[in-house]
């Protein structure tokens, strides 16, 4: 068999991107069981700057990995919209190049994508096989990089998320906790609709895929392709920073909020528009690696434990 061919007892050589990004510190913890795990900085000698293409991909040739993970992107949504270059470069143009050098080496491409590929009409759970048009430049370019993926014709699986959060970085439950502990009353959007989704899952999920991965390399075993990746559930922003308050509450976090104000979508003027229904159907990832994906609130939970150190 050829080096580069998975098997399911077999270690392999991961190159992952975007390392120290909330899913990327997840990936460092559970891609480590899988094999040996190469996770370069931007200014590594080993480059793993998205902004920087060639060096990328002279990356990809000297690591020779089996597979490569990018957990990388330019997730700015507002300020894509004043610099369209730099969010296209790094989501769309950067992907290709990885997609390029994964097809040369047979090995295995792992993507992470966006809700915002979709314009948000409807209140279904959007599917895989529905037309993409994104109302944004983030979600154009999220889109350019996942047609660029399926083009190169390597083994690849790219799965779409929704509302990551995670115990460290930027995210919205960390900034309404901050501001439920300076202000009395919050106003927060209720009619945009999704499911948060916890970094940790997000890299629990993708080892586990890794791992069942057949040994096929045409897309015979229907495993290539897109995946929608988020828990089960529905929830909006309103709804969600209601739960992060309750339950920080009750782990006794001293919260100055009382009134979480329900306002809609047009009342918060921004650069870019954001789409009204994020629904996500998760079926066709439960179908393909057999696991059950549960609701969303435990995990919020469970990484509220961690922010507020109980």
């Amino acid at each position: 068999m050829g080096r580069n061919k998975l098997r399911r007892a077999q270690r392999v050589k991961i190159l992952l991107l975007g390392k120290s990004g909330q899913v990327g510190w997840e990936l460092q913890r559970s891609l480590a069981p899988l094999g040996e795990v190469l996770a370069p900085g931007r200014s590594d000698e080993l480059c793993g700057d998205l902004s920087n293409p060639d060096g990328l991909a002279e990356a990809v040739r000297v690591a020779k990995p089996d597979v490569i993970v990018n957990a990388a992107a330019y997730t700015a949504v507002d300020q894509a919209e004043s610099d369209p270059e730099a969010a296209r470069v790094i989501n769309a143009v950067a992907p290709g190049v990885l997609a390029a050098e994964a097809a040369r080496l047979g090995a295995l491409l792992v993507h992470y994508s966006t809700d915002y590929v979709f314009d948000g009409s409807g209140d279904r759970p959007w599917s895989e096989d529905d037309a993409a048009a994104p109302l944004n430049v983030y979600g154009l370019t999220k889109r350019e990089g996942e047609v660029a993926i399926r083009n190169s014709g390597c083994r690849h699986a790219i799965f779409r998320t929704s509302w990551v959060y995670g115990s460290r970085g930027k995210n919205f439950a960390r900034t309404i906790l901050r501001f439920a502990g300076e202000r009395e009353r919050l106003t927060v959007v209720d009619d945009q609709f999704g499911v948060p989704t916890g970094a940790d899952l997000l890299a629990d999920a993708t080892a586990h895929s890794i791992r069942s991965w057949t040994d096929g390399r045409d897309g015979k075993d229907g495993r290539n392709g897109i995946y929608h990746l988020v828990p089960d559930g529905v929830t909006t922003w309103h709804g969600y920073a209601e739960l992060l308050c309750s339950v920080a509450r009750s782990m006794g976090a001293d919260l100055k909020v009382r009134e979480i104000q329900a306002v809609p979508g047009s009342s918060f003027k921004t650069p870019a528009v954001r789409p009204s229904n994020s629904r996500l159907n998760n079926a066709k990832w439960k179908a393909a690696f057999g696991l059950h994906l549960p609701e969303w609130q435990p995990g919020v939970k469970r990484m509220l434990t961690e922010i507020l150190g109980l």
